[in-house]
């Protein structure tokens, strides 16, 4: 441990997920550690991501659970959705959550310094509000990302990203999501679910890219059933204030599209500008994200970043783990490096995904011998209450030696299932211990210990035989 010719034995700049557990778990080794916050504590995932998103999809779910009970005997009269019912209700608890994180913090005798902090310089840290100085034998940067403004978009500044959307004052009568990943699938299935005429806008192929191509048209297709409109290879051009107060995008072809909101979804910048990174020569990249080793250590002796801000793997569980081996490795003598293999993740469309491992895409150019395993079918609950959307389940297995290389999901509660799949993927599980594992009747999940027979078998990247 330091000498006390610092302040704090480590200072961590940023209070989200990763840098909260780092600065708790170094407290508790008995270091002097501070955390400095500009915002709220709890970072992109309590206040402005995961936790808001997911209270959000809950809502929206109700529409058609209410429907679907029509088919199992439920009636139902004058239901009424209020969105700033909605909106108090998420916002008290988010409030109670940064209570807490709070308060852990406190618990394991960190320093919680609400103000932003700035590196200026060697080891020291400059407080803007206060003005203070002060200086850390190690520093740790975990200030996380932000929704790309899209500036290249004339008119973007009309525009609005994930942040202001949880706080709309009233919900929009419609709605253009301009990108294809996470945020704006999820988003889309929140507002189409509750009633807004939602389109999603964007210039790939095909949404939710790097994911599964069957999850990816499953979805796409499930979407429009809902009515969700998808123009996929466009974009556009500009974006302009109408009279009526709506926005008009124009694309690029001359065509236009009106919409009371535009939500911009396409992808997510690293907060490093202001930071000092400059000051001690820190290396980032052509995005500005912070460049680290193997340990999270950036090029400067003192200095380790861990989270979005690195550009890693933008998930909240891998930032937390990526602080604990920072902990592990520099405070309690364990070098351990973040492990990315076979991270299990969730999309939270609606149907849902859940998903770990490798994409048959990406297994069919790295194996030479595949066996594919899919299973599409309509959910039992879906059948007495007549809706019509349908669940894939896919496992891809090596077929030479058996082994399990990824796991996919789409449907009820995929999202679940990824998190247990996970732990057979990552243990090296084969597709014999699935088919030895006893099915769990009447489930949707029997389905991924009931496939015996491969639906494709693939050589060299080719289909060589399919059932």
């Amino acid at each position: 441990m330091s000498q006390r010719r610092y302040d704090y034995d480590l200072f961590v700049i940023g209070a989200g997920s990763g840098g909260v557990r780092a600065a708790r778990l170094a407290a508790q080794t008995g270091a002097r550690v501070a955390v400095a916050e500009e915002s709220r504590v709890g970072g992109t995932c309590v206040i402005r991501g995961c936790i808001p998103k997911k209270l959000l999809i809950y809502a929206s779910q109700f529409g058609e659970h209410f429907e679907d009970s029509v088919g199992y005997g439920w009636s139902y009269e004058n239901a009424h959705f209020d969105w700033p019912t909605l909106i108090a209700h998420k916002d008290k608890e988010i409030a109670r959550l940064e209570g807490l994180y709070r308060a852990n913090l406190e618990k394991a005798g960190a320093e919680l310094i609400d103000e932003r902090a700035v590196l200026a310089g060697g080891h020291d840290i400059h407080l803007q509000r206060s003005g203070r100085t002060v200086s850390a034998e190690r520093i740790l940067i975990s200030t996380g990302g932000r929704p790309n403004p899209h500036k290249a978009l004339v008119g973007h500044e009309l525009c609005i990203t994930s942040d202001e959307a949880f706080g709309l004052e009233k919900l929009p009568e419609k709605v253009v999501i301009c990108g294809g990943g996470y945020i704006a699938v999820e988003f889309a299935g929140i507002f189409a679910s509750m009633g807004v005429d939602t389109t999603i806008l964007y210039r790939g192929k095909e949404i939710l890219q790097r994911f599964d191509m069957d999850l990816r048209r499953l979805l796409h297709a499930e979407y429009e059933n809902k009515g969700i409109k998808i123009r996929c290879q466009d974009v556009f051009g500009r974006i302009e204030r109408l009279d009526s107060g709506w926005l008009r995008g124009t694309f690029h072809g001359g065509d236009c599209y009106d919409a009371e909101q535009v939500l911009l979804a396409v992808g997510r910048l690293p907060n490093t500008e202001g930071l000092g990174l400059e000051k001690l020569g820190i290396e980032t990249d052509a995005r500005g994200s912070i460049c680290v080793d193997a340990y999270s250590k950036t090029n400067c002796e003192h200095v380790w970043a861990i989270g979005d801000v690195t550009d890693r793997m933008q998930l909240t569980p891998v930032a937390i783990h990526e602080a604990m081996c920072f902990v592990d490795t520099v405070f309690n003598g364990r070098p351990t490096k973040p492990d990315y293999g076979s991270v299990p993740t969730a999309v939270f469309s609606q149907p849902e995904i859940g998903t770990v491992g490798m994409t048959e895409d990406a297994a069919r150019r790295e194996i030479d011998h595949l066996a594919i395993y899919k299973s599409v079918f309509r959910p039992l609950k879906n059948t007495l209450s007549g809706r019509s959307e349908r669940m894939l389940v896919k496992l891809v297995v090596d077929a030479d030696t058996d082994r399990v290389l990824g796991a996919h999901v789409l449907g009820p509660d995929a999202g679940e299932m990824a998190q247990l799949l996970g732990i057979a993927v990552k243990m090296g599980a084969t597709k014999a211990d699935f088919d030895r594992t006893m099915a769990v009747h009447p489930t949707a999940a029997e389905e991924l210990v009931t496939m015996y027979e491969p639906s494709a078998i693939i050589r060299k990247g080719e289909v060589v035989e399919a059932a």
